[in-house]
């Protein structure tokens, strides 16, 4: 750091006042013969000039005392020119404010202090340069080895000897890590506080801390993202252990909110494409597409092997299928637990490691209890008991049909004190005998007798005619519940209907009927 007294070692230039602050940081020279130059200056400035508009004794004291309020590093006073000496009212006023005061004889041009002065800033400025990219290289070869927002942190707090802090959007501490003194009791929360205040506002900008013993020594700066809205995805935040930030830290960390940019987007990356492999084996695993030694292969990659078994989450109307998948698959790494977690036919899975029965459905009982809470609503569950991994589609069809043995009321939804329960084989009643029957040609020839007419008769339209059928019936024959289901007006539902029951030569105002028509459906499902 350039400071004045380094300035003008090996310079013939006199120091007539402010020898107290001859180390002040020299940010850089200017030369100006205005009387008053300041709003061309942003301060930290050595200023160089002759002092022709400096006529008068007052105007030489007010010419002081305004360089020193703007924060200037010094004044140089070219004599020679308009004065043959400094004059006497300006070395008062300098001495007054220990302002630094400096005589540039008529020998030394101004162009020697300036070269001087750009040489070594010029200097410190690529020195601060390279050290920059090395930081730079350090923080992205952490991304690149997958160390995640940890070790981001740790490198941070190191690089500036202080806490850092990232927050994502909403103000929520994702990463946290301290150097060698920790915050003050209750700075972290304050700080989550404010962030989630300006989400509400939509302020999108850097800002200084507002707690108080954070003063004068945090940052936070916003971390972009790829959304339109311009909020920022993340927010990253430093703050130093004692002092102020420097100007390397504050390069440093402009430079970080890149390189946890890029991490979030890793993570981002990473996470959708381990959904859309999650998504496809499960979509194979629940129509029966791989099995055996194949689906065990393919369920390896999850953590899953041995035995395993299924967890499956029917989301309320007004939870979107994915916001459930998100909050269990968070609700999996509350319990340290591995698994694959998807979504399929608008409910939310997981196929879990195989414990024990009753270990199993403590953990989905657990499980249940924290997608509730981060929901912030009830919604059905159903669990299946363990099998081999080969074998993980009758597990997950068992815990499908627990839950919807459970849904149609076969038992209590919850445990008697309004807490959702999650159902299990003792929920199956009439299901346990489409379970025993699902590898078997009697279910397989039962299915295709009651439903092949429906599909083999109306060609691509029969894919239609099966929907409204499993509608109509799962709204126990309510017609505008079933109509509002398949977004179709009744009366085109009501002639759906009639065209099965000529197909099948059944009477869907038939009890028996009904209840036969949907085993057929849930049989269709396991064969």
């Amino acid at each position: 750091m350039l400071t004045v007294r380094e300035l003008l070692r090996d310079l013939d230039v006199r120091v007539l006042a402010g020898e107290a602050n001859l180390d002040a940081p020299v940010r850089w020279v200017h030369i100006s013969e205005l009387e008053d130059p300041t709003p061309w200056l942003s301060g930290g400035e050595l200023l160089l000039t002759t002092g022709m508009a400096l006529d008068t004794p007052e105007r030489r004291r007010q010419y002081i005392n305004r360089l020193a309020d703007h924060g200037l590093a010094g004044l140089g006073l070219g004599t020679g020119f308009a004065h043959p000496q400094v004059p006497e009212e300006l070395q008062a006023a300098a001495a007054e404010r220990d302002f630094p005061l400096l005589e540039v004889p008529y020998e030394v041009p101004f162009i020697a202090v300036t070269e001087k002065a750009f040489g070594r800033l010029v200097n410190e400025q690529y020195a601060l340069l390279q050290r920059s990219i090395a930081v730079q290289e350090r923080l992205q070869r952490i991304v690149l080895n997958e160390r995640g927002l940890d070790a981001i942190a740790a490198a941070l707090s190191t690089l500036i000897g202080g806490s850092t802090l990232v927050f994502d959007g909403r103000g929520e501490l994702q990463a946290r890590h301290a150097f060698r003194r920790e915050l003050p009791e209750g700075a972290a929360e304050a700080i989550g506080a404010e962030l989630r205040e300006r989400a509400r506002r939509t302020e999108a900008r850097g800002f200084a801390p507002s707690h108080g013993e954070l003063a004068g020594r945090a940052l936070a700066l916003p971390v972009a993202g790829a959304e339109t809205s311009g909020m920022p995805q993340a927010w990253l935040v430093a703050v130093k252990d004692s002092g102020g930030l420097s100007e390397f830290d504050r390069l440093v960390l402009h430079q970080a909110v890149t390189v946890v940019a890029l991490e979030l987007l890793r993570r981002h990356v990473a996470a959708s494409t381990e959904r859309r492999l999650a998504g496809d084996v499960l979509t194979e695993l629940a129509g029966g597409a791989v099995e055996g030694s194949e689906l065990a292969r393919r369920l390896e990659p999850f953590g899953l092997g041995g035995n395993v078994t299924a967890l499956v989450l029917a989301p309320p109307e007004r939870v979107r299928p994915e916001a459930c998948e998100e909050a269990l698959a968070a609700a999996l790494r509350d319990e340290a637990v591995s698994g694959l977690v998807a979504s399929t036919n608008g409910q939310a899975v997981a196929v879990l490691p195989g414990f024990l029965d009753e270990e199993a459905f403590d953990l989905g009982q657990r499980v249940l209890d924290r997608v509730v809470a981060k929901l912030g609503q009830p919604l059905a569950a159903g669990i299946g008991r363990a099998v081999p991994a080969g074998e993980a589609r009758r597990a997950y069809h068992e815990a499908r049909c627990a839950l919807e043995a459970r849904t149609l009321g076969a038992s209590s939804p919850s445990n008697g004190n309004g807490r959702p329960h999650v159902a299990t084989y003792r929920d199956l009643g009439s299901f346990q005998l489409l379970l025993s029957l699902q590898d078997s040609d009697a279910l397989r020839l039962f299915c295709e007798s009651l439903l092949g007419p429906i599909e083999s008769g109306e060609g691509h339209y029969g894919g239609e005619l099966m929907r409204s059928l499993e509608a109509f019936i799962e709204c126990n024959g309510q017609w505008e519940a079933a109509a509002r289901r398949l977004y179709c007006h009744r009366h085109t539902l009501r002639y759906r209907i009639r065209k099965i029951e000529e197909l099948t030569g059944r009477d869907l105002g038939s009890a028996r009927d009904r209840i036969e028509f949907w085993l057929a459906l849930r049989g269709r499902e396991l064969v």
